[in-house]
């Protein structure tokens, strides 16, 4: 069944980006949020392997038995790229927070042994053969854009903003001037993220 546009979603899963970790401050404010005014929707935000096949397998498995009608998905950076491929096979909404749009290219420099962005202790080692795994998640275009609503920084010191506006072309985009690939001012976002998801009436 395609989402309930009007109703919010029951089940709600959140995509780390590449280097992060459920320690991302964008899951824990939403998360915090959810805990005081929605307890009730079903909240899951992974960690991630380093491997996209594994990461995705893992996503899949987790979300097998979710109502696909009342779901969502939100994903930031390299997550954002993920949330696109699980929208587009599970048809459910989605919030794209700064979308990696060409991580196979952007990442092969990265390739190596890594640290995390949250807790410097822990390595690890991201390998050639992720680089085609991520091609093999490449999605050609949005098929329903009106699912995805998006928040894109033009200060993004990471990605560029202009691919990040093409890849999300008929989707709703809250573009913004300045910020960073972070989205240091989520708080500030965080009220048209809900809205759109309908978690919160619109002001």
């Amino acid at each position: 069944m395609p989402p309930r546009a009007d109703l919010p979603p029951t089940h709600l899963l959140y995509l780390h980006g590449f280097r992060s970790s459920p320690q991302s401050f964008k899951a824990r404010r939403l998360h915090a949020w959810l805990r005081e005014h929605r307890p009730e929707v079903h909240w899951w935000c992974p960690q991630l392997p380093p491997s996209p096949r594994a990461a995705m397998a893992l996503v899949e498995a987790g979300i097998a038995g979710w109502p696909r009608e009342r779901m969502a998905v939100v994903g930031s950076s390299l997550g954002g790229y993920y949330a696109v491929w699980i929208a587009e096979r599970t048809g459910c909404r989605a919030v794209l927070l700064n979308p990696a749009v060409h991580p196979a290219r952007d990442l092969a420099q990265h390739i190596g042994e890594q640290t995390g962005f949250h807790d410097p202790d822990e390595h690890f080692f991201f390998r050639v053969e992720y680089i085609e795994e991520l091609q093999q998640l490449a999605v050609p275009a949005l098929t329903h854009p009106e699912r995805f609503f998006a928040v894109v920084a033009k200060g993004d010191e990471v990605l560029d903003w202009r691919e990040m506006v093409q890849r999300c072309r008929g989707a709703e985009v809250k573009l913004l001037e300045g910020g960073d690939h972070a989205l240091s001012d989520f708080d500030d976002d965080l009220p048209d993220l809900l809205r759109f998801l309908h978690l919160c009436p619109s002001p």
